[in-house]
C-alpha cells in the first residue's frame, strides 16, 4: 500500500470531519468533482470502497490521527 499524497490526506481529513465534496471544492478553490477524485485516488491507495472504510484504514495505518477529528458538539453531549 503507498502512503497517501499530502493532498489526498489534507481532503481525506476534511471528509472524516463531516465536510461535503461541496464543502470541500470551495476551501480548497476546486471543483466538487476533483475533490470526488482526489478522494477516489485515496481509495485506491488505500484499498477501500468508501470515505467511511478509508477514514478508518487511515486512523489504523496511521495517515490520520484520531485526534484530527473533530466530533460534534451534539455528539459530544450526548456521549
Amino acid at each position: 500500500m503507498r502512503p497517501l499524497t499530502r493532498r489526498q490526506r489534507e481532503v481525506l481529513l476534511l471528509a472524516a470531519n463531516g465536510n461535503t465534496n461541496q464543502a470541500i471544492a470551495e476551501w480548497r478553490g476546486v471543483t466538487p468533482h476533483s475533490v470526488a477524485e482526489i478522494l477516489t485516488a485515496a481509495y485506491r491507495r488505500l484499498g477501500a470502497t468508501d470515505r467511511a472504510q478509508a477514514v478508518a484504514i487511515a486512523l489504523a495505518i496511521g495517515e490520520l490521527g484520531v485526534h484530527q477529528i473533530h466530533i460534534p458538539d451534539q455528539q459530544r453531549e450526548a456521549a
